[in-house]
């Protein structure tokens, strides 16, 4: 087996594309990843914006804060299953926008998840690499290429096709799930039956000041809920995928993927709501080094016949941060896809690969998001003002593109749709600006700077394709040069020295044309005259050209030659350009030739009427081995040269 086989397992039939898709039972941890890991730390990230202010009073505000984002949540899971209905094609907010709003602002939709989904990647394999570095400190220093071999290993799994990565990436998110409701559900109950010990913080914690609000905070503590507002708003990202990927799911797509969205909305509800009702009963305090559901989790199972519990939550907390980045990986490549076949991206981005995932795009993902985690170090909190920002502008598109949709279809049961979708365009438009407020000097200038040049990549692409179209276009068949002879073409094989694969060229060359040139470009006068020797007194048939250069290089007097041959065609003309390219039985010896014909071959294609013919000559690493008595014959090239030509046309 070779690498690719090794590394990928054995080819799938394109007939087998119904048992890669998703079933909802492994739906959910592939679709939800993303949205989990955001619930879990969306609850700290809200009084990381909170607690250095107002210290033990935040508590009060923590409420008000949820409140919102957990209706915006239910909103948003409510729209998007709307949207799987009326567009089971997939692609969801581009969709939803290029059919209702028009070309320009589905192009910042698809623009802004292209960001979301790749910063997602990024930060949560950067948040895996911390988790380990903050565990073992030893291994800091190579936080980066721990995060990049996190990248690694999710590619590879998702490269591997959709059923192997979901059984691969699919039980640990479970694990995760369960075991955060474990926690949830027991903390509750020793709240209610006051069987929990209380957490303490040393007296000297800077965030212990008083819990009441003075009067020189009220104008200051709107902008600060807001600001707490726009962080706690990573809950949301990820609930986007399901609509993205909907033709992903097995048959009913569309049911399946809806039945999916409602299980990862329940699921996000319930740990969103639990851990931030943990964190107001038991006023959990942000640590440096202690994360918020680690504190949750050592207070609930300790002391208790279930404190082994504490440790699963941390290591699948781990495991789920790592598997965040899954979501990106089935989510972004079948946004390509449906761009690809708009034209926006390369089509190369429409096809499958050997397991008959969406290959280019899993790859894209990869580079795209190793160069940032090298840009930034793996430094999540550099990271992290870029990441929401991309997703709430694709929220705000997609609510109002839906608002518009059934203004104009008017189906039944439109109005209540319609306040459900206009509510959720208004919210999340506000939550829009909020975040671009808040986090636009920490950075996220550069999201607004990176979607409007994604959004110049992709009509340039598709301007492109439309120009390439055009001149394709062919309204009935009529052959260009009717009355031309067959033998208008004119050969010109390269030559470097006289040997065998010199002789399968001159063979091929004179089966398609009567016309042959043997042309060599040499580097010295000398080099010239003893080919030019060797080539009469072998007495090849064929005329030899000779062009010097003073220079080392070859490409650009092959060139100059080539021109001016084609210059002097007549109509109906054209030239083949015979190249030899070796291949041996040793995929490493390539290394070793064919570097020059690459070249040979860009540069030719710049030429209209030359075609440039690749010739492979296989040779064997083995030298052969001949008898010392034996007698060799000695033939000429020329006969070697006719005896072929009259085999061929034999």
């Amino acid at each position: 087996m070779n690498i690719k086989g090794i590394l990928l397992g054995k080819p799938l039939k394109n007939n087998e594309i119904n048992h890669e898709k998703l079933s909802k039972g492994w739906g959910l941890p592939i679709m939800a990843s993303d949205a989990v890991s955001s619930v879990a730390y969306a609850g700290e990230e809200i009084l990381l914006v909170l607690v250095p202010i107002l210290g033990l009073a935040s508590f009060k505000v923590v409420p008000w804060v949820t409140l919102p984002i957990i209706l915006l949540l239910l909103i948003l899971i409510v729209s998007y299953s709307q949207v799987i209905d009326l567009y089971p094609q997939g692609g969801g907010a581009y969709n939803v926008t290029k059919e209702n709003l028009g070309k320009n602002p589905s192009l910042v939709a698809a623009a802004s998840l292209v960001v979301d989904y790749i910063m997602t990647v990024a930060v949560s394999v950067s948040s895996a690499a911390a988790a380990i570095t903050s565990a073992f400190p030893s291994l800091f220093d190579f936080k980066v290429l721990i995060a990049l071999i996190f990248l690694a290993l999710i590619t590879l799994g998702n490269l591997r096709g959709v059923r192997e990565s979901s059984n691969l990436f699919g039980m640990p998110t479970y694990i995760f799930i369960f075991s955060m409701g474990i926690m949830i559900v027991v903390g509750l109950v020793r709240l209610l039956t006051n069987s929990m010990e209380p957490l303490t913080y040393t007296a000297d914690n800077p965030h212990l000041v008083s819990e009441n609000f003075g009067t020189s905070m009220a104008a200051l503590s709107i902008i600060l809920v807001l600001h707490a507002f726009s962080s706690g708003c990573t809950a949301l990202t990820g609930v986007e995928a399901v609509s993205d990927a909907t033709d992903q799911f097995k048959t009913p797509a569309q049911h399946n993927a809806k039945v999916v969205l409602y299980m990862l909305g329940g699921v996000c509800f319930f740990i969103f709501g639990g851990v931030m009702l943990l964190e107001v009963s038991l006023k959990v305090l942000p640590l440096d080094n202690v994360t918020v559901v680690s504190q949750i989790a050592s207070v609930v199972f300790g002391n208790t016949y279930f404190a082994f519990m504490y440790y699963i939550v941390q290591i699948f907390t781990a495991f789920i941060l790592v598997l965040a980045a899954n979501t990106a990986f089935n989510g972004l490549p079948a946004l390509m896809y449906i761009l690809a076949g708009d034209g926006f991206v390369p089509r190369q981005f429409a096809t499958r690969g050997t397991k008959l995932s969406f290959s280019n795009g899993i790859v894209f993902i990869f580079i795209v998001a190793g160069l940032l985690i090298l840009e930034f170090k793996a430094n999540v909190h550099h990271m992290i003002p870029l990441y929401t920002i991309g997703v709430f502008i694709s929220f705000t598109l997609c609510q109002y593109g839906m608002v518009r949709c059934w203004l104009r279809l008017q189906a039944k049961g439109w109005r209540h749709k319609l306040a459900i979708n206009g509510f959720g365009a208004l919210m999340t438009f506000v939550g829009t600006c909020v975040v671009i407020y808040n986090k636009f000097l920490e950075g996220a200038w550069m999201v607004i700077i990176a979607i409007p040049m994604i959004m110049a990549f992709m009509i340039y692409v598709n301007k492109h394709y439309s120009y390439v179209g055009e001149q394709l276009k062919l309204q009935q068949f009529h052959p260009y040069y009717e009355n031309m002879p067959a033998g208008s073409c004119q050969c010109i094989v390269l030559v470097q020295t006289i040997n065998k694969s010199l002789l399968k060229s001159l063979n091929y060359a004179k089966t398609i044309s009567d016309n042959v040139t043997a042309l060599n470009i040499c580097r010295s006068p000398e080099q010239g005259e003893a080919l030019r020797r060797q080539w009469e007194n072998m007495h090849i048939p064929v005329p030899l050209k000779i062009v010097e250069t003073p220079y080392q290089d070859i490409i650009k007097p092959l060139d100059d030659y080539i021109w001016d041959r084609e210059n002097r065609l007549q109509h109906g003309e054209f030239i083949s350009v015979i190249i030899i390219k070796f291949l041996s039985d040793h995929w490493y010896d390539s290394f070793l030739h064919n570097q020059t014909t690459y070249f040979i071959e860009h540069t030719l294609s710049k030429h209209k009427n030359v075609s440039t013919t690749i010739l492979p000559f296989h040779y064997h690493p083995e030298i052969a081995k001949f008898d010392k008595g034996q007698e060799q014959t000695v033939v000429t090239l020329t006969d070697l040269v006719e005896r072929d030509s009259r085999k061929i046309n034999h």
